[in-house]
């Protein structure tokens, strides 16, 4: 069992900076991918950000240039530091991962979210 847990949400104002922090626990024997997610009242999840095993990094044409997605392999955590939030990047936001346990099956996993609220 594996264990996705999501911190550093909040309320900012716009124009302010925000960092959150996944930290995956339990049967792991590789990450292959780490990615957030996000969900606004009444729209669909979003991808946000995701870094694979090997460094590389893909965000959403809304985020880039303002967020920025790392990873501590050794830790098995990920972060997303986000600047110059905007309103509309109010949203739960949500971990995601791919794992790899010690019989070699892949799963994917989600943490429950953390809310960010970008409001004056």
């Amino acid at each position: 069992q594996v264990q996705l847990v999501e911190s550093g949400g909040g309320l900012v104002q716009p124009g302010g900076s925000l960092r959150l922090s996944c930290a995956a626990s339990g049967s792991i024997f590789s990450i292959n991918f780490m990615g957030w997610y996000r969900q606004a009242p009444a729209k669909e999840r979003e991808q946000v950000a995701g870094i694979t095993s090997g460094g590389s990094t893909n965000y959403a044409d809304s985020v880039k240039g303002r967020f920025t997605i790392s990873r501590d392999v050794a830790k098995n955590t990920v972060s997303l530091q986000m600047n110059s939030l905007k309103p509309e990047d109010t949203a739960v936001y949500y971990c995601t991962a791919h794992i790899t346990d010690y019989s070699g099956k892949n799963y994917g996993y989600w943490g429950r979210g953390t809310q960010v609220t970008v409001s004056s």
